[in-house]
Parts: C-alpha cells; structure tokens; sequence
C-alpha cells in the first residue's frame, strides 16, 4: 500500500528556514511526480513545487519562486522542500502527494495527483 509521510515542519521565526522531506513507500517505481502542496486555514489548498522523480525536472508555483526548493533523493525514495525567508503569510498544513503518469509541468493542481500524506504543520511566528 502506497504511504507517504511528511516531516520537518514546526516553528520558525520570520526570515528563517525549514526543509520538509516526503518519505514514499509501498509504491511501485517507474515514472511518477511528486508535488508539494500547502493548506492555509480557511484557503483551498495550493500547489508549490513539483518534481519529476525520472529525470528530475522541477516546476514552483509563482509564490514558491525565488524561496522554495524541491528536490530528490531516489535511493531514499523521499523528496524535500527547502524553505528559505519564511514569513507570516507561510504559515500552513504543507502536504505532499504522488501520482503515477502525471508529468510535471508549469501548471498543475491538487487533481493531478492520487496519493496523499497526512500533512506536517508549518508555522511562522516571531
């Protein structure tokens, strides 16, 4: 059975940084992405950056630009997001989900993806 499972989250001062990692297990290889997605309380969830384990094409959202970092380590199979100037406005439940097939591109949305992790708690607080 297909797990994901985020860490890393927790609280941090505005300006500093965080990078969450998402475990996979119970998958099968072959071509798949992984996105990073965040939730805001009372905001629909948004997508952040996404990666494409063959290959390793990356693609960030606008409000991950500049800040956010999505990697991989396909030995561990787990995928990371570096965060970087963390501010108030960051402050959310950040998941990450998986699909089979889906190919990351400039734009993609929580309906591209199938599998989802339970979510780890990101807060920005001086």
């Amino acid at each position: 059975q297909l797990q994901l499972v985020e860490s890393g989250g927790g609280l941090v001062q505005p300006g500093g940084s965080l990078r969450l990692s998402c475990a996979a297990s119970g998958f099968t290889s072959g071509k798949y992405a992984i996105g990073w997605f965040r939730q805001a309380p009372g905001k629909e969830r948004e997508g952040l950056s996404c990666i494409n384990m063959r290959g390793g094409t990356t693609k960030h959202a606008d409000s991950a630009k500049g800040r956010f970092t999505i990697s991989r380590d396909n030995a561990k199979n787990t995928v990371y997001l570096q965060m970087n100037a963390l501010q108030l406005e960051d402050t959310a439940v950040y998941y990450c989900a998986l699909d089979y097939g889906f190919y990351c591109s400039d734009y993609f949305t929580v309906h591209d993806f199938s599998y989802w992790g339970q979510g780890t708690q990101v807060t920005v607080s001086p």
